[in-house]
């Protein structure tokens, strides 16, 4: 199974289908290649797939996806989520 995955724009370089963004992830940060999203700007949140920014998102769902996430890895672990 594949897991799309939402992060937020640090830094943005190159141009045309060589552009690509660092993204965090909570505390990691990845190289994503923007050639799907060309209006990703700095600080936007974006879903990434296999490397591949697929979506822009805005803050409010952005946060909803990442509490959502949270709370799998929460349940995953055995803990309960407060």
């Amino acid at each position: 199974m594949c897991l799309a995955i939402p992060g937020r724009v640090i830094s943005i370089s190159g141009v045309g289908l060589e552009r690509q963004a660092l993204v965090r992830f909570g505390d990691v940060e990845r190289v994503v290649n923007l050639c799907l999203t060309p209006e990703v700007v700095t600080d936007d949140y974006v879903i990434v797939h296999v490397g591949c920014a697929i979506r822009v998102l805005d803050q409010e769902e952005a946060q909803r996806a990442l509490s959502l996430l949270h709370e799998l890895a929460s349940m995953e672990r055995g803990h309960a989520v407060s």
